[in-house]
């Protein structure tokens, strides 16, 4: 089951388009989404026809709901297990899968407080997916981390497990070489909205709204395996919002 999984998971990473917004207020509050939508054309180009485990789905759940619902499996994790899911309490997710209409997306999105108190909603729904399928946490190997102190906004990208990297790394590079002659659309964007106007931004391939107010980066996921610094960056903002 493990193998399966991890081996849709590449189908899915080598024919998909991930957006990353963030919403930012004057006071550290926000919101987060994290939304990934299956290209089906480049689904089509990689065998579609031969995937029979698809089923329509569209469901929406938060976290919480998952603890409730599978508390009796919840209970058997060791506590450090359990912390980590409460702390995903709050994140909200919504799935679907329609085979008909070859529509297959999911999004994941937390209103937040405070962005450097955020748990990782890159990996809500596999922790979600281990507490309903009660098998173990299979951490990722890297970790995004934001701040924010009202003029300066950090995205900053970190490598947590540099083996397992690796070995994701090249397998992503395995499967590249396997689709190298199909037009594949693997986008990655990040939407960021700010409560002042941008003074200045590290990409330079950084595209700011007409008001300089939010800003739009977008890099191709393979990029991002080969060099996953690239999505680092560092936001400032005008001291005052001039109109």
């Amino acid at each position: 089951m493990k193998k399966l999984q991890a081996f849709l998971f590449l189908i899915l990473l080598s024919s998909c388009q991930i957006t990353e917004t963030i919403n930012l207020n004057s006071d550290g509050s926000g919101t987060i989404e994290y939304y990934n939508l299956r290209d089906e054309n480049s689904f089509a180009q990689l065998g579609r026809q031969n995937v029979q485990y698809e089923k329509f789905r569209d469901t929406i759940f938060t976290f919480q709901d998952y603890i409730t619902k599978y508390h009796d499996t919840f209970v058997r994790f060791n506590k450090v297990d359990q912390a980590l899911f409460t702390e995903h309490a709050n994140v909200k997710m919504h799935i679907k899968t329609d085979p008909i209409q070859m529509e297959n997306f999911n999004r994941v999105s937390l209103d937040f407080k405070k962005i450097d108190a955020i748990p990782d909603v890159y990996e809500s729904l596999i922790l979600a997916n281990s507490l309903k399928e009660n098998y173990p946490i299979n951490r990722r190997s890297y970790r995004i981390k934001y701040s924010f102190d009202g003029t300066v906004f950090k995205r900053v990208f970190t490598i947590t497990n540099q083996e397992k990297f690796e070995k994701d790394k090249k397998e992503m590079e395995d499967r590249e070489r396997i689709y190298s002659k199909y037009k594949i659309v693997q986008s990655y964007t990040l939407k960021y909205y700010f409560p002042k106007r941008i003074k200045s931004v590290s990409n330079e391939k950084a595209i700011l709204s007409s008001d300089k107010k939010s800003l739009t980066v977008e890099f191709q996921i393979s990029d991002c395996y080969q060099n996953p610094e690239m999505t680092n960056l560092e936001v400032v903002l005008e001291q005052k919002d001039f109109q």
